[in-house]
């Protein structure tokens, strides 16, 4: 009850609904919701303080701007949107505004693309059509039963317009805020309002053990310096029977990917990545290839057993004196 009157008691003001509004529609930064709603900047972060308080917002940091959405977990906020009438003109009209923000976040973001479309169409020539290996990436996991999944490196956000359908909640980490940025556009315009993404280190994933049901790791592994130590991360997060599936290249000898996109790794061996997988105490499962001209595409999927199939330690034979 504590909570419940907390919650109300934070929605309880014109300025603050308004923000509950436009942070449902998506994540927002405290300059981007000062220029909608009009007000100066001391005065809404002093309001969204109260709702992050209340836990009607969750708020994370990415770089130096901080970014808020209508909390992931706390249903008040949803029963009381549903309760706001959608002719209202003031929320109206900072609908309007907030559609400005989205379209020129889309322009910065296509801004992004158009300067690297280039060199990212030139590595997809060499390999398989990407629509053959998100079919084949599909078939690796649950068609149900997913709750949560990590897709870790998620670039454009393809991964959480693939499996975004499928889950309860999605969550994607890159490094690079251009990345993120153009990420955050299509999954708005994917209107996926059950994924988010973050900023985050895929050596030093900012996420507790055990929470998610699944994590992608596609074309990331080969830009890593120590690739067995971010298979350890993500199994680290996985609960038990959670499935963990890595897209990459098998060995190849295109020396150009290393010194002009910064590979680090010229594709793996099954071996190499099986290793790492048993290392962080997942079960590897079949590899799957898929054959392009020059490059291989390789699938390698491992599963964290569930709690029921832990084998027993085997017990110690009794000593008979004699």
């Amino acid at each position: 009850m504590d909570e419940l009157l907390a919650g109300l008691r934070a929605a309880a003001e014109p300025t603050r609904l308004r923000l509950l509004v436009l942070c449902a529609e998506g994540e927002l930064t405290v300059g981007e919701l000062t220029e909608i709603l009009g007000q100066s900047q001391p005065r809404v972060s002093r309001h969204l303080k109260l709702l992050c308080d209340a836990g009607l917002l969750d708020r994370f940091r990415e770089g130096s701007r901080v970014f808020y959405r209508l909390a992931e977990r706390g249903a008040l906020g949803r029963c009381l949107l549903d309760l706001l009438p959608p002719s209202d003109p003031t929320l109206a009209l900072d609908r309007e505004r907030l559609l400005q923000t989205k379209q020129q976040r889309a322009e910065q973001a296509a801004q992004y693309f158009r300067a690297n479309a280039a060199q990212w169409d030139r590595i997809r020539s060499l390999y398989i059509d990407e629509k053959e290996v998100e079919a084949a990436l599909l078939g690796l996991l649950p068609s149900a039963g997913l709750h949560d999944l990590l897709d870790i490196g998620t670039g454009t956000g393809r991964m959480l317009e693939v499996f975004g359908p499928r889950v309860e909640r999605a969550l994607g980490l890159d490094l690079s805020r251009e990345m993120l940025a153009v990420a955050r556009v299509n999954l708005e315009r994917a209107r996926l309002r059950n994924c988010s993404i973050r900023q985050g280190d895929m050596y030093q994933l900012p996420l507790p053990g055990a929470s998610f049901d699944a994590v992608v790791i596609h074309q990331v592994l080969h830009y890593a310096e120590r690739p067995d130590q971010a298979v350890a991360e993500a199994a680290r997060v996985l609960r038990p029977g959670g499935s963990l599936v890595i897209v990459d290249f098998a060995p190849h000898e295109l020396e150009f990917l290393r010194s002009e996109q910064a590979h680090r790794r010229l594709g793996f061996a099954d071996a190499e990545v099986t290793l790492w997988c048993r290392a962080a105490g997942l079960e590897p499962e079949p590899v799957r290839h898929l054959p392009g001209d020059p490059l291989t595409v390789s699938l390698w999927a491992a599963r964290r057993r569930a709690a029921a199939e832990a084998p027993t330690a085997a017990r110690r034979p009794e000593t008979v004196a004699p």
